[in-house]
């Protein structure tokens, strides 16, 4: 089956602004970084020009009121609006912010389009994974939840999804959105809210009604690295994969988590990443892969390369090409290699303990609503 790469250099039409820590900049430089190692031209991998979404697709989940305020923002005729998340800080108001929002949540529908059609079993959307938004108002550095839109493509063609967020940020737009919903199942793995932005994803959100068990958070204390993560990885998504047998996963690819990052407290490497993938690549029946956080802009470039590769079952060498090492040390790589050296978290032990308990609370009270 074939592998789809949704991408446009129409994304650089639009900046958060100078001051903001999400660079849009950071998907050229890792699609120029998969140019460079040739992996944007494999056989069976189609390299696909990213289109914007139409109104009515956005309308499939955001409220007509917030899409108004937005493209007001959009036209500048407003500074703020602050009953919709809109204004200085993390959601600033920029010109273009609609159109931008369009473009993004388009590329995210059009690879869940490629995969419901059978045009590709794994389509990836690096400029996707704004997963905070919710239906009247923008969260997060995210206006349009692109991952709710493509979730909703495949439900509405009676296709069961699994949801799996690894970035740092709780996926909560996302979890909200199927909150009651059984044809959806929800898992995230992020930082503890109770140390990081958006506050949620406890152990006790697990659904609500009919959809009660279909929510799972794993919250990890600041300092998790690869080895407690893939512990709780291991432990909890194998068995939810083979229980609830979904028709397509779609995940949110987020490198917050990464020990460079300056958002988030978590020590993840490269190396961690790259099993997630690993498996996916393996295990799901369909994917749609998506971007995310990650705010050190090398990090980014590289994992999300390390992806694609995988998800084409490429091996790629370790020294970074020649025509990238200083752009990548322009935007945060500490060396010329393509993977991070292995890191063991001086709180490995603590971390490794409350993982173990976090297990134990979804074997006690969801797993057995699900397996």
């Amino acid at each position: 089956m074939r592998t789809a790469f949704l991408y446009t250099d129409d994304y650089f039409a639009y900046d958060y602004g100078p001051s903001h820590p999400l660079k849009i900049e950071r998907l050229r430089l890792t699609h120029d970084l998969c140019r460079a190692y040739g992996i944007l031209d494999l056989p069976g991998a189609d390299l696909v020009e990213a289109r914007p979404a139409t109104e009515q697709e956005i309308l499939e989940f955001h409220e007509p009121g917030y899409l108004d305020a937005l493209k007001r923002a959009s036209r500048g005729e407003t500074r703020w609006d602050f009953a919709r998340g809109l204004g200085p800080g993390d959601n600033p108001v920029f010109p273009g912010v609609w159109e931008w929002s369009l473009l993004h949540a388009g590329a995210s529908l059009q690879a869940a389009q490629r995969v419901s059609e059978g045009k590709a079993r794994i389509a990836f959307n690096i400029a996707g994974g704004l997963h905070h938004a919710g239906a009247g108002r923008a969260s997060g550095f995210c206006y349009v939840n692109d991952p709710v839109l493509a979730i909703r493509h495949f439900a509405s063609r009676g296709k069961r999804a699994l949801y799996l967020d690894v970035d740092a940020h709780h996926g909560d737009g996302v979890q909200w959105a199927f909150y009651e919903d059984p044809r959806v199942l929800t898992v995230s793995f992020h930082q503890d809210g109770r140390t990081l932005f958006p506050g949620t994803g406890g152990l006790a959100e697990t659904g609500k009604g009919e959809g009660e068990g279909y929510a799972v958070n794993v919250p990890m204390l600041p300092g998790t690295d690869d080895h407690v993560f893939w512990k709780g990885f291991r432990a909890v998504v194998p068995r939810l994969m083979e229980a609830f047998r979904p028709d397509v996963v779609v995940s949110q690819l987020g490198v917050d988590t990464f020990l460079a990052d300056p958002l988030a407290a978590l020590e993840l490497t490269t190396h961690g990443f790259t099993r997630v993938v690993a498996y996916l690549t393996e295990k799901a029946p369909a994917w749609v892969a998506l971007g995310g956080g990650g705010y050190n802009p090398a990090n980014v470039a590289r994992a999300w390369t390390l992806a694609w590769a995988a998800m084409n079952r490429v091996e790629l060498p370790e020294e970074l090409p020649e025509e990238m090492k200083a752009p990548l040390a322009a935007q945060g790589a500490r060396g010329p290699k393509l993977r991070d050296q292995e890191h063991v978290s001086s709180m490995r032990d603590s971390c490794l303990e409350h993982m173990k308990r976090c297990v134990g609370y979804l074997e006690e009270h969801v797993f057995p609503k699900i397996i």
